[in-house]
């Protein structure tokens, strides 16, 4: 276990804000996360666990402990003809578990590829696009619970996933579980999703299979977001805001092209990116921030941003698209 003080997070956090924090802890294995959850003095502290820090807005120095799992490894725990199942340390890189599956002819997650952050945060996440949401591949998540360090198992249908969301996010659990492996399930006679977006359209004349859908991933993805090490930022700033039927009719009447996806008999979700730009916000800045000229459903550290520049700037986004379609924005970034 690596313990710091007064530790900067700039390579913490894909903003790219140079804040710091008043300890910065790493732990390698359950036991050392085990031993800091029983240390007094931490225990007295304000505690935040990052993955990678892709989706965290720091607003200002952290006067407490940030801790970070090195807890990696890929491990089959179970295979039959049809699926093989791997426990995945909370630590290892998203994208470099989504290569490794898709080497191996395992299908699930290619959807999922080049989307920035570790293991643990997809679970907590609940990552989703293109028509895939990593919930449908997880069995189970192992957790400690920070009050009394103890080891508990979470089942698919206990993380109580839904859009961008669980049991992990929700207020009243927030920060108090740590996620240290994750179990998918995934498919060795896989069925693919090409029916979002582009994708179909993308791969037309070319053989489909888990690495050529991989490949249109990561294609469509960099020719529409900007690279977070050329310009810091979180990738989708908003999630897509969930409309009635009636209120979607009433906004159609005004906006024939508006876009939406059905959800069920009642609902449909609308593109948080095409309302944003529909009220002319691309490429507006506020200090050193600034939304996209690539894809307005994000915010870029232009110049040496502030986080409050870019709270304020996301709060401005907010503002006009609620003025203008009568729809509320909620933040997929976390502010802290």
């Amino acid at each position: 276990m690596q313990i710091y003080e007064n530790y900067s997070l700039l390579k913490h956090n894909t903003f790219n804000l140079d804040v710091k924090t008043r300890w910065f802890v790493e732990y390698e294995s359950e036991y050392d996360l085990q031993k800091l959850l029983s240390d007094e003095y931490f225990l007295t502290q304000t505690f935040w666990h990052i993955g990678q820090g892709s989706n965290l807005l720091f607003l200002e120095n952290f006067n407490g402990v940030i801790i970070h799992s090195q807890i990696k490894g890929i491990e089959i725990i179970q295979e039959d003809e049809t699926a093989v199942w791997l426990k995945v340390g909370a630590s290892e890189d998203w994208d470099n578990f989504v290569a490794h599956c898709v080497k191996n002819n395992w299908g699930g997650i290619e959807n999922l590829s080049a989307i920035p952050g570790e293991v643990g945060a997809s679970a907590f996440q609940n990552i989703g696009a293109y028509g895939a949401e990593v919930a449908d591949t997880i069995t189970e998540v192992h957790t400690y619970f920070l009050k009394n360090a103890e080891k508990r198992i979470f089942s698919n249908e206990e993380c109580n996933y839904s859009y961008r969301h669980s049991f992990f996010k929700e207020p009243e659990n927030r920060g108090l579980y740590y996620i240290t492996h994750v179990v998918y399930k995934l498919s060795k006679k896989p069925e693919f999703k090409l029916d979002y977006g582009n994708l179909r359209t993308y791969l037309e004349g070319k053989e489909i299979n888990l690495q050529t859908i991989r490949e249109a991933v990561i294609s469509i993805r960099e020719s529409k977001l900007p690279n977070p090490k050329e310009e810091g930022n979180a990738g989708s700033f908003f999630t897509n805001p969930y409309v009635c039927i009636a209120h979607y009719k009433s906004l159609k009447e005004k906006h024939p092209e508006i876009p939406c996806y059905p959800v069920n008999e009642e609902t449909v979700k609308i593109p948080a990116a095409w309302l944003i730009e529909q009220c002319g916000l691309k490429g507006k800045t506020l200090g050193g921030a600034a939304i996209s000229e690539k894809q307005p459903l994000v915010i870029v550290n232009k110049k040496q941003a502030t986080g409050d520049e870019i709270a304020l700037l996301a709060e401005e986004v907010r503002k006009a698209v609620k003025d203008k379609f009568a729809i509320e924005l909620q933040p997929e970034v976390n502010y802290i």
